[in-house]
């Protein structure tokens, strides 16, 4: 678990790393003043603006301290996320940053293992693989079944693939905060 000022710190070093590469995308990443984001560990950045997405990039696991991938994540999720354009200066002030931190994937044998808002999900099948956070699942008010079905489709599968076919499913758990949520705090 993340204290509240570690969280407030990865937030401002996500927006401070998205500031500086829309300036000059040559520019490296801070150090933290929290030693415990000096940790490695997965991550995904995602971008709102409003109530809609506006980008969503993440590394399941990663060696990199936690600090360096959500900077790199952050950046990826403002420039890279092929669903949208580049994020703009100009939009900057209107984006709300979430940070979900990503505990270790483990194989589950089925949709019985799934819990809806607790769970991520990562499908593989062959070259295959689709992962949702577990936001998701509560954000659509979604059954684990249809939870697990649109990991299928993220995947580029048909939806009920998980029933007849033989995919790997993996669950974890992830620490969601955002902008929005610590300044209601």
């Amino acid at each position: 678990m993340l204290s509240l000022e570690e969280k407030r710190e990865l937030l401002s070093l996500a927006r401070r790393a998205i500031e500086a590469c829309l300036r000059d995308p040559s520019r490296g990443f801070a150090e933290p003043a929290e030693a415990g984001l000096r940790i490695g560990g997965g991550a995904f950045v995602s971008l709102h603006r409003g109530e809609e997405l506006r980008g969503c990039i993440g590394r399941v696991l990663s060696s990199n301290p936690l600090y360096l991938t959500v900077q790199e994540m952050a950046v990826a999720a403002a420039t890279q996320d092929f669903r949208f354009p580049s994020l703009r200066p100009e939009e900057l002030p209107e984006i709300d940053i979430e940070i979900s931190v990503l505990s270790v994937p483990r194989e589950i044998s089925g949709v019985g293992e799934i819990r809806v808002g607790e769970h991520g999900l990562i499908i593989r099948s062959g070259a295959s693989s689709g992962l949702l956070l577990p936001q998701v699942g509560t954000e659509y008010g979604w059954d684990a079944e249809t939870f697990l079905s649109h990991t299928c489709v993220k995947a580029g599968l048909p939806m009920d693939f998980w029933k007849r076919g033989r995919p790997r499913i993996e669950a974890f758990t992830a620490e969601v905060f955002s902008e929005k949520s610590l300044s209601q705090e």
